[in-house]
């Protein structure tokens, strides 16, 4: 029996697939074909699987992977040598856990790693490339976040709030656009809920009320409660303005259509500000 063979013998493996559901891994073979594929290969190569483990989260940020941790204290405390995944970027797509698996093998405690195509042990040129792997594979996740930032924040200047509108509107996509409208059904209640307290001096509870009587709910049908009343009061998106992300003070104008003006807009936060706190609790 050669030596590759007697090293596979010794070496107890764990069967490790991973996907997340994040937009960054949705291509990823699904967590069955990894294993499938794994397993062809250890009945191939005479590899000995002493478990798999199934894990559905993201790896880009270290020590969030509950499956992974527990497979990394095994492996410290030998009850596994070895580990079976379909690509590097499986075990790792940030530098502390790419860090753990080096030490190990640093240690003698992780004999191998072996992937689809690869095999990386404790040898100076293989864990240089399982690192590069893996490096690479942060470095796309991080170049990702800049670009899904860059691309959020031409939107906001463009004048589009990223994610669901408050209730009076709707997002639409047209034509590979997408836009804010309003709302046929609620647009006019909303408007007509800022003249009441404006010009009457509604509370929220009578707001509250009113919306009850009339059937008005949210987008998918439930009543209004008055902790959204008030958050729709003083929400500044009705008259045009948005701030993204919330608490940020990156203002921008948007495109959509104003529900009220700022004048009306400004009178009810008067309205809030004298009106007794009891009103809208």
């Amino acid at each position: 029996m050669d030596s590759q063979n007697n090293l596979n013998i010794t070496i107890e493996y764990c069967l490790y697939a991973r996907k997340s559901s994040e937009d960054d891994e949705r291509q990823a073979m699904s967590i069955d074909s990894q294993i499938k594929e794994m397993n062809a290969i250890a009945i191939r190569d005479g590899f000995f699987i002493k478990e798999i483990r199934r894990e559905s989260h993201s790896a880009k940020m270290s020590g969030q992977r509950p499956v992974f941790s527990q497979l990394l204290k095994d492996i410290n405390t030998g009850i596994f040598t070895g580990i079976l995944t379909w690509a590097p970027d499986r075990l790792s797509r940030n530098a502390g856990d790419l860090g753990i698996l080096v030490d190990l093998m640093d240690a003698g405690k992780l004999k191998q790693i072996k992937t689809f195509s690869q095999s990386f042990s404790n040898n100076p040129n293989e864990k240089f490339l399982l690192m590069i792997l893996c490096s690479q594979a942060k470095l796309e996740n991080d170049n990702r976040a800049i670009n899904v930032k860059r691309g959020i924040r031409a939107k906001c200047e463009m004048g589009w709030r990223p994610g669901m509108p408050p209730i009076g509107y709707w997002n639409r996509a047209m034509a590979g656009i997408k836009d804010i409208v309003v709302d046929p059904d609620r647009g006019h209640v909303v408007t007509e809920m800022f003249e009441k307290v404006a010009k009457n001096g509604d509370s929220g509870r009578t707001v509250k009320r009113w919306f009850d009587k009339t059937g008005m709910t949210t987008r998918k049908g439930k009543g209004v409660t008055l902790s959204q009343i008030y958050q729709m009061l003083k929400n500044p998106f009705y008259y045009g303005r948005f701030e993204y992300p919330v608490g940020s003070n990156n203002w921008y104008q948007g495109k959509h259509t104003p529900l009220v003006n700022k004048k009306l807009f400004d009178k009810v936060q008067e309205q809030l500000t004298t009106s007794p706190k009891s009103c809208w609790q």
